[in-house]
């Protein structure tokens, strides 16, 4: 992290000087820009979401022990935004399927007019590697053989030299895992767009 932004760890950002607030700001703007850019896809967007967040982060700053906690705070901060951003300025939402997290990409057929459920397939697909990482070391294994190696429930069975009723027991608690994160994260909007 460059030495304009560990500023925010130590001042108050109203104390100091203006071309100092300014590299910070365009600091801030660098590590942000590419991530809000990748999801919402309009640069002027992106620029209200960096000043929005901005804002956010100079009025409430915690305090942080390091560096690394202050940068992945900040863009905590620049991905809740962004989700605000999308959530103001969409009229309809999509329905995401929380039951069919694990779908093969080249089985969905991405149109243009519906760029807004895929910016939301792509967040939650960012935020179920998130969980996976989360999750025990068994479980993840067992969901990346089933998923993204699209094995049989014998062959994962067969890999772990165990029974195939217990590889089908694990994955069930693992995916649960998995349901439960999401329903943390995602799904108070789902049940925001059940009432609209």
């Amino acid at each position: 992290m460059s030495n304009r932004l560990q500023l925010l760890l130590a001042a108050d950002f109203a104390d100091l000087s203006e071309p100092i607030q300014e590299e910070i700001y365009y600091e801030f703007y660098d590590l942000v820009y590419g991530q809000i850019l990748y999801v919402v896809r309009d640069h002027a967007a992106v620029e209200d979401i960096i000043q929005e967040s901005f804002i956010k982060v100079i009025t409430s700053k915690p305090n942080f022990e390091t560096e690394s906690k202050m940068r992945g705070w900040l863009r905590v901060v620049a991905k809740n935004s962004t989700m605000n951003y999308l959530r103001k300025n969409k009229k309809y939402r999509n329905q995401v399927d929380v039951e069919s997290v694990f779908i093969n990409e080249e089985d969905v057929a991405v149109s243009s007019t519906n760029v807004e459920h895929q910016v939301e397939s792509n967040m939650l697909e960012e935020s179920i590697e998130q969980y996976l990482d989360q999750l025990k070391p068994e479980y993840k294994l067992l969901i990346e053989y089933r998923w993204k190696h699209s094995l049989t429930y014998r062959e994962i069975a067969e890999l772990l030299n165990t029974r195939e009723e217990i590889v089908k027991q694990r994955l069930f608690r693992a995916r649960e895992s998995v349901k439960k994160m999401l329903y943390r994260e995602w799904g108070e909007l789902d049940e925001q767009r059940k009432i609209r």
